[in-house]
């Protein structure tokens, strides 16, 4: 057997390490090998070939001079993509122009160095960087042939040319890589540039470095690919694209078996391994990157943060590892809760059909089915089939790779027809009546195994949950699926938050000098060409501003903002966290006619959970290189949980990653203020638009109910001191959802779903509160001091006997019979 590079030796027969550093090169290799030369049969005449050595010493010597310094090598950096993970440490995102991955040449396996010798340099351990045998082997082929069917280029003239010298075909190029190569081979030993080549040339398909390729194409560590796999590997720098295992299976079979000839020619390998390998089958698959947690908007949120942190070449370059502040329980919670609710909302209001319709199916093959398939968005748990037949009883439905499923009416007739948001057709009484052949339709697995026909829900919505004390996002859903939609719903969409909003109201009223017992009117008011109402067209008259929030009456709110001032009020509600252009300078603001989007309202409604504070949402925990090193760590201002909570006897108190309980964010509302509004908004969960949540069980939660006119945005915001959650649903185009799909029945469903698991191990939690508060007793009607009142409130010192603020009402009536009919109540 011929020589073979093994574990014991690591180094050819022939090459001899200890003469690395003290080679001859430049012009003395040169002259040496040309004297070599000239003194062979068959040589140049002498006078001719002196006078070819002297003008040849002259071009050399000039391009001597150009040449870049060898040390340079070992310090360009591998590249490796950008990923995400979890605060759990599951990989959710993969991104990258360029896959490099360092691998040290000990860690190569013997037959896959073998395996790239034979395909490119079998004398690489005997030459001096470039090889007089092997060119001249490459001219006389190129002159039997016409064409180039072996390489001139050493594996050490490859690395220079591909990392130090331009791709042009000159006679000055191809000196100046002779040369570079004499230099490398001068100043490296053979292993390094052996690790130099194998770790940086390039293998198609974006993937630089033997290792890389492993795993792009087979998804292997080096040491778990077989030979015919180094084989194939082998092959592909030749030509990485014409010898590609993925675009081109025929010629990389080839290109392999060739290889693997050479093997055995050489001595690599003996003939049962030549045979075996040989023999094997292509099993070169796409790349799929190892996503262990699928989170796509969220991981496309932090691709897009560390890019307008690093830039675009050093985010895909560096290896950048991230790590956000993803809790997976959470996520997947919300994920589930979103789909539920979008998936109810379709069911409660028709099938729309199928997502396409493909003409002349009856002659479609096999494998055109199956590339029309592979081409759809591959939605989580909406397997997506093409139908191939139906008749009145049965619809067959093909869902790739020789696979189908029939359709009994029982599996479709829960579907009925879209007419308008409001409307549907009758329920079907053929499964014809639901699908024709060649629809592209979706299907859903049952709790008890059957497949039933589905549709990915034409509504959006989405639900972000974060940490009210320092704005850390625990969990945000952006749509039913990144895959169908990657526009981010919990980010990007702005959107009016309805009544949601009037809470922020409502503080800056107390902020005024207003308290939960001061009177608002609940009566008709115009302003201008403006005419608000409220969504049941009654009106209780004046009220007390609790009960106003409580029962989200759209003229109460309008009265207040008209008695404080529309500059007051839009200066106040900045302080949670909206910019300017968000709230509109006029009294429809009291109705939630600006913009946000449910991470910004969240946040908001942070300032309600955490005491005061003003929180900013963050989702990038920290960020290190390749190496490990850290780059970034967030430090995000915190509220101070001990000034604003109860501490729980018997249980320690968990702070964040880098948490301590010293408050450096800002605080924006008198704690008495925010204690004030907690307990209103705990009343809407009591005895307000919000009930449904009472099946939560806990006495800590507090929230709003929203809906736009005409039902086109439904909202819910609600919180425990652990967790705000906000949830929304609505239609990308801005159309109405139809009638019901209000706050307190559409979003706050899918809230309440999410918070039944995402409340589980959270303890009830207790306000402390704060100094400066008495308890007053006060009539219900009058929201005036008595001692026998029938309503205990808690009010800041100085407004104790003056309840009902700047201006006061003189009277409320009793709304106790005037309240309208609880579904239109909760309407807003």
């Amino acid at each position: 057997m011929g020589p073979v590079l093994d574990n014991s030796l690591r180094h050819h027969p022939h090459h001899h390490p200890e003469h690395h550093h003290h080679r001859r090169w430049g012009l003395f290799a040169l002259f040496d090998w040309f004297a070599r030369l000239v003194a062979t049969p068959l040589a140049v005449p002498l006078d001719l070939a002196m006078l070819g050595l002297i003008g040849a010493s002259v071009i050399i010597h000039t391009a001597v001079q150009d040449l870049p310094d060898t040390d340079t090598l070992l310090e360009v950096k591998f590249e490796e993509p950008l990923r995400i993970y979890t605060a759990d440490g599951s990989l959710m995102g993969e991104f990258g122009v360029q896959r490099r991955r360092a691998v040290a040449f000990d860690a190569i396996p013997p037959d896959l160095v073998n395996a790239f010798l034979a395909a490119e340099d079998s004398r690489f351990f005997d030459h001096i960087g470039f090889d007089p045998v092997g060119l001249a082997r490459a001219t006389y082929a190129v002159i039997r042939s016409g064409t180039p069917s072996q390489g001139g280029s050493t594996i050490t003239m490859q690395v220079a040319r591909n990392f130090f010298l331009t791709p042009e075909k000159t006679f000055q190029r191809k000196l100046s890589e002779i040369l570079l190569a004499m230099r490398m081979e001068a100043t490296l030993s053979k292993t390094q540039i052996l690790e130099l080549y194998l770790n940086k040339i390039f293998f198609g398909h974006r993937a630089y470095g033997v290792s890389t390729a492993a795993e792009l194409y087979y998804n292997k560590t080096l040491y778990d690919l077989t030979l015919a796999e180094m084989a194939t590997l082998a092959g592909l720098p030749k030509a990485p694209s014409a010898n590609n295992p993925l675009s081109n299976p025929e010629r990389a079979l080839e290109r392999r078996n060739y290889i693997l000839d050479r093997m055995l020619a050489l001595g690599y390998i003996d003939a049962e391994r030549h045979a075996t390998a040989r023999a094997a089958a292509p099993t070169a698959l796409p790349y799929q990157p190892p996503i262990a947690f699928r989170a796509g908007y969220v991981a496309e949120m932090a691709r897009q943060e560390v890019v307008r942190r690093f830039g675009d070449e050093q985010a895909y370059s560096l290896g950048l590892r991230v790590i956000t502040t993803l809790d997976e329980r959470l996520q997947q919670s919300a994920d589930a809760a979103l789909r539920q609710a979008l998936t109810d909302y379709n069911q409660r209001h028709g099938y729309h059909g199928a997502e396409a319709q493909l003409a002349d199916i009856a002659g479609w093959g096999q494998s055109a089915l199956d590339a029309d398939l592979q081409q759809r968005p591959d939605v989580p748990g909406l397997p997506v089939g093409i139908v191939t037949a139906v008749d009145a009883q049965t619809a067959e439905v093909y869902l790739g790779d020789g696979r189908s499923e029939r359709l009994q009416l029982s599996q479709v007739e829960h579907l009925r027809r879209y007419r308008t948001e409001n409307r549907r057709g009758p329920r079907p009484r053929r499964v014809s009546d639901v699908v024709t052949a060649g629809d592209v339709v979706r299907l859903r697995q049952a709790t008890d195994g059957r497949w039933l026909l589905t549709q990915v829900p034409t509504v959006g919505g989405a639900l972000v949950a974060l940490q009210p004390e320092d704005g850390a996002i625990r969990a945000l859903s952006g749509g039913y699926a990144f895959e169908w939609s990657k526009f981010n719903r919990a980010a990007d969409a702005r959107r009016q938050p309805g009544s949601t909003f009037k809470p922020f109201v409502y503080a800056a009223g107390l902020g005024k000098g207003y308290t939960p017992a001061s009177l608002v009117r609940d009566e008709p008011q115009v302003f201008g060409d403006w005419a608000p109402r409220n969504a049941d067209d009654k009106h209780l008259g004046p009220i007390r501003i609790r009960v106003a929030l409580t029962r989200s009456r759209n003229l109460a709110t309008v009265n207040l903002i008209d008695r404080m001032g529309v500059d007051y009020t839009r200066e106040f509600v900045q302080r949670f966290g909206f910019r300017a252009d968000d709230v509109p300078p006029n009294y429809s603001l009291a109705l939630g006619s600006g913009a946000t989007t449910p991470v910004q309202l969240a946040a908001a409604y942070g300032v309600f959970a955490n005491g005061g504070y003003r929180i900013e949402p963050y989702l990038i925990q920290r960020i290190e290189d390749v190496q490990g090193r850290l780059l970034f760590e967030a430090d995000p201002p915190r509220a101070c949980v001990s000034c604003w909570l109860q501490a729980i006897e018997g249980q320690a108190r968990v702070y964040p990653v880098g948490a301590s309980d010293d408050p450096d964010a800002e605080q924006v509302l008198d704690p008495r203020i925010v204690y004030n509004m907690d307990s209103m908004l705990r009343n809407v969960i009591t005895a307000g638009t919000a009930t449904r949540a009472r099946q939560l069980k806990r006495d800590d939660i507090a929230g709003k109910t929203g809906t736009t006119n005409e039902a086109r945005d439904s909202w819910f915001a609600g919180y425990v001191p652990a967790l705000v959650a906000v949830a929304w649903m609505g239609m990308d185009d801005n159309r109405p959802l139809g009638r019901g799909e209000w706050g307190g029945t559409a979003a706050l469903g899918m809230w309440i779903d999410f918070m039944r698991d995402a409340l589980v191990g959270i303890p009830v939690a207790e306000i402390r509160r704060p100094d400066g508060l008495v308890s007053v007793r006060i009539d219900a009607n009058t929201g005036q001091p008595r001692r026998d009142g029938e309503i205990l409130e808690y009010i800041r010192t100085e407004y104790q006997l003056d309840t009902q603020g700047p201006d006061p009402i003189a009277y409320a009536r009793d709304p106790g019979d005037r309240t309208a009919p609880r579904m239109m109540d909760e309407l807003f």
